[in-house]
């Protein structure tokens, strides 16, 4: 009789998990609803601009990888994993769009949040680690074991994510902040304006459709998470490029590096990237 009252528990519970997931992934099944009409221009797109908005991901992404190779080999090949998950975020970013899932949200969310993290793992000056941590690597596996904890918590409130995820944005905006304080090259500080400025239009795009839809609904304009995704991945190309310089100074010696901008240098427009002049580049250990 006891193995049989298990295996009707087993199975029911087995049903109820498989119930569950198929929701996450059904259609409307997120809490979170963006400004733009639901099916306006598609019968099977919830989102069509805010869908289609994302494939500057998947141009953008490309050309960063190539611009940055050069000094992504002399630091470490990891840089490349920021815009390898660019790629992910795009394409996450399309399916939450698509369908308004809760499993796309969570996939979306989640996908940023660990580009933040390699982000972190990569870049932070080790000048700025707390005073327990001595090695890069230490800080590195510390970061993981904080972004492996958030993904799980993230299951819990999903509806939290994206506020947490525009926090630790914060964060980064101010640790860029800081480092120019000392620096004096016109250019590189052009682009920390450009960086922050952009993000922070980005930032205002991102709010006012979430808090100023009816307002956007009455001048029929319900665009603006679409003009986000733009901004936010040209404030991320800035942002890692920016990052990408001040790295090079630090952790890379003689390596004298040089903002370049792509395809059009001499009006500092396009898309920035590092160059390596230095004849003599060895890697510090870090």
């Amino acid at each position: 009789m006891s193995d049989l009252i298990l295996q009707v528990a087993g199975s029911w519970t087995g049903r109820v998990q498989y119930v569950v997931m198929a929701g996450m992934f059904s259609y409307e099944s997120s809490e979170v609803d963006w400004c733009e009409d639901n099916y306006r221009h598609s019968e099977t797109v919830a989102e069509y601009f805010n869908t289609m908005s994302n494939i500057i991901f998947f141009v953008v992404s490309p050309i960063m990888l190539y611009l940055l190779h050069p000094y992504a080999k002399e630091r470490s090949l990891a840089v490349h994993l920021v815009w390898i998950m660019m790629i992910f975020v795009g394409l996450f970013s399309m399916y939450f769009h698509m369908t308004l899932s809760l499993m796309g949200q969570l996939l979306d969310e989640l996908s940023i949040l660990w580009v933040i993290a390699v982000g972190y793992s990569v870049w932070f000056p080790r000048r700025h680690f707390p005073f327990f941590i001595k090695s890069r690597s230490t800080f590195s596996w510390m970061v993981l074991a904080i972004t492996v904890i958030t993904t799980v918590s993230s299951f819990v409130k999903p509806v939290a994510n994206a506020y947490a995820l525009n926090f630790f944005a914060v964060h980064v905006v101010y640790s860029v902040a800081v480092e120019m304080r000392s620096c004096t090259n016109p250019r590189v500080l052009r682009l920390a304006r450009q960086a922050i400025g952009v993000w922070v239009l980005a930032i205002s795009c991102w709010i006012s459709d979430r808090f100023g839809c009816s307002f956007w609904k009455t001048i029929n304009f319900c665009y603006l998470h679409a003009i986000w995704h733009i901004l936010i991945v040209i404030a991320t190309a800035y942002g890692s490029s920016l990052l990408s310089y001040l790295d090079a100074l630090y952790e890379i010696p003689n390596s004298q590096p040089v903002l370049q901008y792509w395809p059009c240098d001499s009006w500092d427009l396009g898309l920035p990237y590092v160059i390596l002049k230095g004849p003599n580049k060895t890697k510090k250990s870090c």
